[in-house]
């Protein structure tokens, strides 16, 4: 009888001290933030192409995604990275080192579907640390055709107002691109291609990327950035970003 007591009066005890979790847990499973990175199989890139804006953090589902010294800094891509929940708003704020970022620059409220990738650029001369911003969906063509890849162009140059013109291997491939706009993927034969940007309705070079190979089923994004009217860290440039 002693026994049986002893037992009882510990279960209950077991009860009251996990009893709190125990709900907590039950709670967070029925959140969309709580399904794993895998489970969601989305991925996102961050651009960070405002050169005054600074080091950035992203908060998702009001936690920091980036690690307490892994900032989103100037011209570097954070590459692919899957996503934790699809809750919004996804925040972006200043980044401290080893400590909580400050208050939110601004946010995005995108519906995310599952097995897409998406890259949003962030350029322009960020006012109150609000930079313009492009999002793209990254690989929700079709497959390339065999023996060809897809490639598109974004004209994220605050100077390219007028228009970009991109070459591969000397034949126009995207002309008058507006500044802020990605345009569709084309599909071209593989191989190496020098790859040219100029200023639309003029023959003069501002980047050339003369080997970049273009793979079979591979899709890519060229990108241009920066500034022709600067010649330090902000000065025009591309890149290249291969979606799939």
């Amino acid at each position: 009888m002693i026994f049986k007591i002893k037992n009882t009066f510990r279960i209950w005890l077991c009860l009251i001290v996990t009893g709190p979790a125990f709900i907590l847990a039950m709670q967070s499973c029925g959140k969309s933030g709580a399904a794993s990175p895998t489970g969601l199989n989305i991925q996102y890139q961050i651009l960070n192409l405002s050169p005054n804006l600074g080091y950035l953090s992203l908060y998702i589902d009001f936690n920091q995604v980036n690690g307490l010294t892994s900032p989103y800094i100037y011209g570097v891509s954070s590459g692919y990275f899957y996503v934790p929940s699809t809750d919004t708003p996804y925040q972006f704020r200043p980044f401290i080192y080893n400590g909580n970022s400050g208050t939110t620059l601004f946010s995005r409220s995108d519906v995310l579907k599952t097995g897409l990738k998406y890259t949003i650029f962030l350029t322009g001369s960020a006012v109150s640390g609000v930079p313009q911003q492009i999002f793209t969906t990254d690989n929700i063509e079709s497959e390339p055709a065999i023996g060809r890849g897809k490639i598109r162009f974004v004209n994220a140059s605050p100077t390219g107002t007028t228009g970009l013109d991109f070459y591969a291997n000397g034949t126009l491939a995207f002309g008058a691109v507006p500044y802020l706009t990605a345009t569709a993927f084309k599909e071209i034969p593989v191989g190496t291609y020098d790859m040219q940007i100029m200023t639309t309705g003029t023959t003069g070079v501002l980047n050339d990327q003369p080997s970049i190979t273009i793979q079979d089923g591979r899709l890519y994004t060229i990108y241009a950035y920066g500034y022709t009217t600067r010649a330090d860290s902000a000065s025009f440039n591309a890149g290249i970003i291969t979606n799939k």
